[in-house]
Formats: C-alpha cells, sequence, structure tokens
C-alpha cells in the first residue's frame, strides 16, 4: 500500500533528468529490482542511491524524459523514494510512476536544498518545505485510488476479486 501523505528530507536534482541517468542500460539486463535500486541515479550521482530511502525526490523540469523505460520508476520506488515533486514530468513517465505506486507531485520547489524537511498531502494538494507552503492539483480520484492500493496491479486484483 502507498500512503498518499508522508513526510521526510528533501533530495534535490535537475532538470530534464531521463530515464537513462535514473537507471543506466547496462542494468536492465536484470530483474533484480535490489540491483535497479542500489545503481538508481549512479550515472548522475554514485552516492545517491542511498541517501533515497525514505526521501521525497525534488526534481527540476521535465523529470523523466527520454526513454521511458518503466524500470526507471521502479528503480526510484525500489529505492525507497516516498514520493517524487517537479514542475513538469514526462507524460509516459508520470503515469509509470502511478503505475507502480510512486505519488507525483506537479509542483515547482525552487531554491531546493538537500535535507530540507517535505511534507506532503497528495489527496488534498499541499506540500510543506522548511515550513514553507505550496499547494498544486491532485491527480484525479482514479489516480489516487491506484497509487492507495500500491499501483496498478494491485488495483485490478482488488477490482476483479
Amino acid at each position: 500500500m502507498t500512503t498518499l501523505t508522508g513526510s521526510g528530507p528533501a533530495v534535490c536534482i535537475g532538470d530534464d533528468i531521463d530515464t537513462d541517468l535514473v537507471i543506466a542500460g547496462r542494468y536492465l539486463r536484470t530483474k533484480d529490482r535490489s540491483v535497479w535500486a542500489d545503481h538508481v541515479f549512479e550515472d548522475l550521482d554514485p552516492g545517491l542511491a542511498p541517501r533515497l530511502k525514505g526521501a521525497v525526490l525534488i526534481a527540476g523540469k521535465n523529470m523523466g524524459c527520454g526513454s521511458s523505460r518503466e524500470q526507471a520508476a521502479v528503480a526510484i520506488r525500489e529505492a525507497g523514494v516516498l514520493a517524487i515533486i517537479a514542475p513538469s514530468f514526462a507524460r509516459i513517465f508520470f503515469r509509470n510512476c502511478i503505475n507502480v505506486g510512486l505519488p507525483v507531485l506537479e509542483c515547482d520547489i525552487p531554491g531546493c536544498q538537500d535535507g530540507m524537511n517535505v511534507s506532503y498531502d497528495s489527496t488534498n494538494g499541499w506540500i510543506t518545505v522548511d515550513g514553507k507552503h505550496y499547494t498544486f492539483r491532485p491527480v484525479s480520484p482514479r489516480m489516487q485510488e491506484i497509487l492507495s492500493m500500491g499501483g496498478l496491479v494491485e488495483y485490478w486484483k482488488r477490482r476483479l476479486e
């Protein structure tokens, strides 16, 4: 189950982070998700993966552009990221995150610094970063339901029971 609210330290990355930077193609020969989690963002910053567990990832514009490989969303979730915040997402990456149960919040957080305290409520559309409040348009009720069930597979399993 994915929670639609959460809090954790910020981990900040830049604009135009493509899915090849999220998980390099050389790691896609395995289906072992722990390998993906261990090597997530390795070509961007080799020391980033261990800092992601329990963190809120704050990205710049166009997060998840590129090849739109589903493994990118899975790698980020498996690394322990609670949610991703960015002013804009590549369309397919956005939906891949929803499908694997990883909350994505479309909001610009200027001046991001690693370690800032981030709280969010993806149902009601608010984010607080070190006491500063931001609002965003929440995803549709159906996408919220998919997220709350942990992703699209669990959503359909429960709907078909």
